[in-house]
Formats: C-alpha cells, structure tokens, sequence
C-alpha cells in the first residue's frame, strides 16, 4: 500500500478478494478513509437502481439499507443521484459502514453535488474507492466499468428501483456474470420506473417482499428486535388497526380511509421494513 495526500494506494494481494477473482479485475485501486479490506471483513450488498427515484422507491432504498446496516452489513454502492446517496445516506445515519465506487480519480467527487455526503463516508470510517489515478476526469467509459467493482464487491446485488432501459441493469449483468445473486424489489405495473426491476424478477432475480429476504440469503439472523416507529401517518394508522385486532385486508383498506393505491404501498413498505407479514387470503399480521 502507498500512499499520498490523502489517499491511499493498494495493488497485488492488497486488492479485496472479491475483486481479485471477477473478469476485468483491477490492477490497482485507490482509496480515501478506510482500508476497504478492514470493512470488507463484515457481509456486504451492493444497491443500485434509478438516479430519480419515487417516493416508493425513495423510502424503500433508505428502509432496506438502514435495516441491514444496523445488522452489521457493508452497503456498497456507487455515489450517484437517487438510489446510490439514498443507501449511503441511510447507511451512515444508522451508523453502519459503506464503500462509494467512484468513476474518477481519488482526489475528485462525482456528482460534486456529493462532496459533503463522500466528506461524511470518511469521517464516519467508511471508504471512498476507485480504480482510477488522481486527476482522472469522470469520464463516460468509467460508469460501466465502475459497475463491475460494484457488484463484485457485494456478495448479493439488490436492485430496489430502475425503468426497462436503466444503466442500473448494467451492474445486474455484471453480478450474473460474477455469479452472484440478484435481488429486486417489486413494484406497481404501471410504473414505468419498476419495469427494470419486474424484469428482473421475471428473469429470475429473487423478489424482496421483506428485508427478511436479503437477511436469509446472506445466511444472517436478526440479532435484535427493534420498537418500531411509523414513518408516516399511512403506516401508523394500518399498524394501530392490525394492533386492533383488525387483520382482514379488505377491512383494513376500509377502516384505513386511505385510497387503494395508497393503501397497497403502504402495505408493501411494511412488509418490505419486516413489520407485517402476509398469512394467505389476503389475511395481514404483524411481524
């Protein structure tokens, strides 16, 4: 390891071994803040999706991250708008760990809107990574490539949010191609934003209906039961129903006074942050 300014420089074995066996592996790698190596100890998951996210797809990125960062797991991802800064914002507000991919040099932020949220990842003892030189441009070449380190440093792939075409589908080829797992979240069929991750699901990723699911492939167990708190006042009239013993869907969309299309995400960002769970014949209780 080498190193100048305020970056570090690893090559050799001092690359990750997750990045040192995926096609293309890098020659070479820089950092800023923490030894990736040191973090990398920890399970991780790479999430990508849309650079402009839905409010669905806005609290069910900051949802899943911010659960499994309190269980100890490393977020990676790539610093861009939307879905990558939600993750890395959620990450560090429970204090977890999380490595940003960058697609320029060590000594630059891209998008530099991001300065002060790439600042944060340091200070809070998390890693800022790139493949390329300081004074490297964030040139267009380097967003692919930086999609295949990505992926290979996550053991799973969770795509939360992308539209038919996304670039975000780059990074779930890569992580085929790398033999690993692709998770998506599923979302309405309308929404020109959950083509990418219908697709996938269509093709074979795993469905995530719960952040149990990702707990699960990650071989891991929820180490504590947290007390929930709403997060609005949609979720916290469906829970103080089904505390109320009202159980039944149908009853519960009446009772909610919430429109169905409401009501439906609402249910499916309970049950994605683990605080309900399906019984059958459209029967609900809490997790």
């Amino acid at each position: 390891m080498q190193n100048s300014g305020n970056y570090h420089k690893l090559d050799g074995v001092g690359i990750p071994e997750k990045l040192q066996v995926i096609d293309g592996a890098p020659k070479k790698l820089f950092y800023v803040g923490k030894d990736p190596n040191d973090i990398l100890s920890e399970p991780s998951v790479a999430m990508v999706g849309t650079r402009k996210p839905t409010p669905y797809g806005k609290e069910v990125t900051h949802n899943i991250a911010s659960e499994l960062a309190k269980l100890g797991v490393v977020i990676v991802s790539g610093l861009a708008l939307g879905v990558d800064t939600i993750a890395h914002r959620a990450c560090l507000e429970a204090k977890g760990k999380t490595i940003a991919v960058l697609p320029c040099g060590p000594d630059k932020v891209y998008p530099a809107t991001h300065r002060e949220d790439a600042k944060r990842i340091v200070q809070q003892g998390s890693t800022l990574l790139t493949e390329y030189p300081p004074d490297t441009p964030p040139l267009r070449q380097n967003f692919i490539a930086r999609n295949r380190l990505v992926s290979g440093l996550g053991d799973v792939v969770i795509v939360t949010e992308a539209a038919e075409k996304s670039g975000t589908l780059h990074t779930a080829n890569f992580a085929l191609n790398q033999s690993k797992t692709v998770m998506a979240v599923p979302g309405q069929i309308n929404s020109a934003l959950s083509k990418g991750t219908n697709n996938l699901i269509k093709a074979g990723a795993i469905p995530i209906t719960s952040v149990d699911d990702i707990i699960f492939e990650l071989g891991l167990s929820k180490t504590q039961n947290k007390l929930f708190e709403p997060q609005n006042p949609q979720e916290k009239v469906v829970i103080d129903l089904l505390t109320q013993g009202v159980n039944d869907g149908h009853e519960l969309l009446i009772k909610s006074g919430l429109q169905t299309a409401e009501f439906n995400e609402t249910l499916t960002l309970l049950e994605i942050n683990g605080q309900i769970k399906p019984m059958g014949s459209n029967v609900w209780t809490l997790g």
